[in-house]
């Protein structure tokens, strides 16, 4: 994971295309909604990233070419705006969107992405070197990072319910995370949140001042697909996500995925999910 992996998600400019191609089959829309809050992705990536994969996912999915289309925010008001307003019948959302609009849009996870074999990743908090002992020293200090745009899953989820990030820190959130390490080398900052692909590639930027993890969060599943049960069938959630998993095993999605540090698309993994449901919904 070098360079380009802070600057984009890998697996969820993959998603990006694998989802439209997909959606009007069943939906009473051609759209299907995509959100990554915070992210550093914007429309025209976005875009470009599902032309390059759109050609390969309709032919192994066996759809028609050039059918559908997505709508994409890195903004969290207006994915809720958009899931209430397009009501499509499958999304891609981060796993604090998900929680928080299960309810109301009755969303199922159907797919998931498998990253470096793994399906599941952690926050954390780095601070410089020396600095800071542990998590109370950090109080009212200035903190950054790409994820900071969902403060209620940050608080009930990333910091399960022992802190209020939204007041126990000053938050300046960004969507480019090597500019808040960048900010944070040059003690600008005094901590970063990472996410679990953001900590990986951690290694391949040059940094003067070493880095050290005061907090580490509990192991949280890699969101990637989810459907309304309200829109859709149980055969057609079945035949979208078995069209996902043929992905990285196609001969040209390969390529995409690997591009993309993609292992595969995997069933989600719903006994991982669930005790997220329980913890949202305790506080």
């Amino acid at each position: 994971m070098k360079g380009k992996s802070f600057l984009s998600p890998r697996w969820l400019g993959v998603l990006l295309a694998l989802t439209s191609p997909l959606h009007t089959a069943w939906s009473a829309s051609n759209e299907i909604v995509v959100c990554y809050p915070g992210g550093p992705v914007g429309d025209s990536e976005a875009n470009s990233a599902m032309a390059a994969m759109l050609r390969v996912v309709e032919r192994v999915g066996e759809w028609p070419a050039n059918s559908f289309t997505s709508v994409f925010s890195a903004r969290s008001d207006e994915c809720r705006n958009l899931l209430t307003t397009h009501k499509p019948s499958f999304a891609i959302t981060s796993l604090g969107l998900f929680l928080e609009q299960r309810d109301a849009h009755h969303l199922t996870p159907i797919v998931q992405p498998r990253l470096q074999g793994a399906t599941a990743e952690r926050y954390r908090l780095l601070v410089r070197k020396g600095q800071y002992a542990k998590l109370d020293d950090l109080k009212g200090k200035a903190i950054s990072g790409t994820v900071l745009d969902e403060p209620e899953f940050l608080k009930k989820i990333v910091f399960a319910g022992k802190i209020d990030p939204a007041t126990y820190f000053a938050l300046k959130p960004t969507r480019q995370a090597i500019r808040a390490l960048r900010s944070l080398d040059k003690g600008e900052l005094d901590g970063v949140l990472l996410n679990g692909q953001q900590y990986a590639a951690l290694g391949s930027l040059p940094l003067q001042s070493p880095l050290e993890v005061v907090y580490t969060s509990a192991e949280t599943p890699l969101m990637g697909m989810v459907a309304n049960t309200q829109t859709t069938k149980v055969e057609d959630r079945e035949r979208f996500a078995k069209a996902l998993q043929k992905m990285c095993a196609d001969t040209d999605g390969k390529k995409l995925c690997v591009l993309f540090g993609v292992d595969a698309f995997v069933p989600a993994d719903t006994a991982a999910i669930e005790p997220m449901i329980k913890l949202w919904q305790q506080q």
